[in-house]
């Protein structure tokens, strides 16, 4: 099989691959669609489907077809055509080729964020992996929120978790209209007597030592005596923690190392 043809039969595979999907999906405003009436190619059409819901068809004008699915609109059309004494029988095909109505909005830490169309069920790590995976600043968790028989729920996945474990429950697959917003990474900051005072990636289980060695290290005047922590309880309340051994940091705990006396 020369490549022409090898290449024809893959487009018509992802058509056929498409419309299958579509077949149950109500249609939308933005569904590219090709129409055609079985025995009269001058009526077949390569359309979108208008803001409004509707396309122009030949013959008979404006249909509205959006919320329907591929199969009422074939019977409305092929009903108007025979109903308007155009046709005595007519045998109307479907295909959507461009299925825009249907999106999920893939939002926050994200390489690319924004909507994307949806072409039949989608995970979770799907809809990641079309918006470019989750970028630099981004943590190990997201919130999907979806409605689903008229109730909106939001539930809170951490990815890293799922993906070590093997475990994809939590993968959940998304529809039309679903959110996946990616959380930013908590972050820990460190200032006074170190080399690189600023703010840094909070990672699970870190220790104060380790805080150190990513802020740099002590500077010549620094000592490790007498660190402490400023931390902020659930009552939004600054508390200083004097450092003690095995002290895990929370997330937007302030570092302070002090300057030694000697």
């Amino acid at each position: 099989m020369n490549r022409f043809y090898a290449s024809m039969l893959a487009l018509l595979l992802a058509l056929f691959t498409l419309s299958a999907m579509a077949a149950d999906v109500p249609l939308g405003a933005g569904d590219a669609l090709k129409i055609s009436v079985f025995g009269n190619p001058d009526l077949s059409l390569d359309t979108k489907i208008s803001e409004a819901g509707n396309i122009t068809f030949p013959l008979i004008g404006d249909v509205a077809i959006s919320g329907l699915s591929s199969a009422e609109a074939e019977k409305k059309i092929s009903g108007l055509l025979t109903g308007g004494g155009f046709l005595r029988k007519a045998e109307v095909n479907i295909m959507v080729t461009e299925l825009q109505s249907q999106q999920v909005s893939v939002l926050g830490q994200v390489i690319r964020p924004g909507r994307y169309p949806i072409n039949g069920a989608r995970s979770v790590t799907d809809m990641l992996a079309i918006a470019g995976g989750v970028g630099p600043e981004g943590g190990d968790t997201a919130t999907v929120v979806r409605t689903r028989d008229g109730q909106t729920n939001k539930q809170v996945i951490n990815l890293v978790e799922m993906i070590q474990s093997s475990d994809m429950h939590s993968n959940l697959d998304l529809m039309n209209g679903d959110m996946v917003y990616v959380d930013r990474a908590p972050k820990f900051y460190i200032y006074g007597e170190v080399q690189h005072p600023g703010g840094y990636r909070l990672e699970r289980n870190m220790s104060v030592t380790q805080a150190l060695s990513i802020g740099g290290g002590l500077t010549p005047r620094g000592t490790e005596r007498g660190l402490r922590i400023k931390r902020r309880d659930s009552s939004g309340t600054v508390q200083m923690i004097d450092v003690k051994s095995g002290i895990e940091l929370q997330p937007d705990d302030v570092v302070y190392v002090k300057e030694s006396l000697f």
